[in-house]
């Protein structure tokens, strides 16, 4: 199966994408570009490390939000992508694309949805004063967050904790979820059913 990861950041979950399945010869499962719409995300530093392609989209570059979307799935069509992976990718998609690959795309995010969406999930949890947080991957569609959930994972919130420290051990969590829920999709042990993810064992 291949995939094709979009990140805007550092890529730490990409890397961990890299190492636990582009390199695994045993998954079958390849990375087959990496886009961003940042030029400078260290996450196409990882990419070109691998091997992998990269792909550089900016949103200034066009005219408005879906044209820059539409230049995104005609590389994804390039790429002939099976599943979308979003790896800290920070633009929202309209509409039309999330049409076009429905319940072909897959985001993380660190809290337990539907708590705390949107992009300040680790601060809100802490300013909430919540006791467990998590992380969620879930299917991307046309709202915030709002998606059908895959797996998630629990997460405690400890006195003292500020955000690096609760994001870092949300990592750990991410870092073992994704590339699990990436393999049940590309096992076809991931249906859905209404707004509702069954997983096959």
């Amino acid at each position: 199966m291949k995939i094709a990861v979009l990140a805007s950041g550092s890529g730490t979950n990409l890397q961990n994408l890299i190492t636990q399945l582009h390199t695994d010869k045993n998954c079958h499962i390849e990375i087959a570009v990496v886009i961003s719409d940042r030029k400078n995300a260290y996450a196409l530093q990882r990419a070109k490390h691998a091997g992998i392609p990269q792909e550089i989209i900016r949103s200034q570059h066009f005219r408005d939000r879906v044209e820059f979307d539409n230049a995104i799935a005609k590389k994804i069509q390039d790429y002939d992508v099976d599943l979308i992976v979003l790896a800290g990718y920070m633009k929202l998609f309209q509409p039309p694309f999330v049409r076009q690959f429905r319940n072909r795309i897959i985001n993380i995010h660190p809290s337990l949805l539907p708590a705390f969406p949107g992009a300040n999930a680790v601060a809100d949890t802490l300013a909430y004063g919540v006791k467990v947080s998590g992380v969620t991957v879930h299917f991307v569609d046309e709202g915030v967050d709002t998606g059908p959930i895959i797996a998630q994972a629990a997460v405690p919130v400890y006195d003292g904790d500020d955000e690096e420290t609760l994001h870092q051990r949300i990592q750990i969590e991410e870092h073992k979820l994704y590339p699990e829920v990436i393999k049940k999709y590309a096992q076809e042990k991931i249906k859905i059913q209404d707004h509702n993810v069954v997983t096959i064992k």
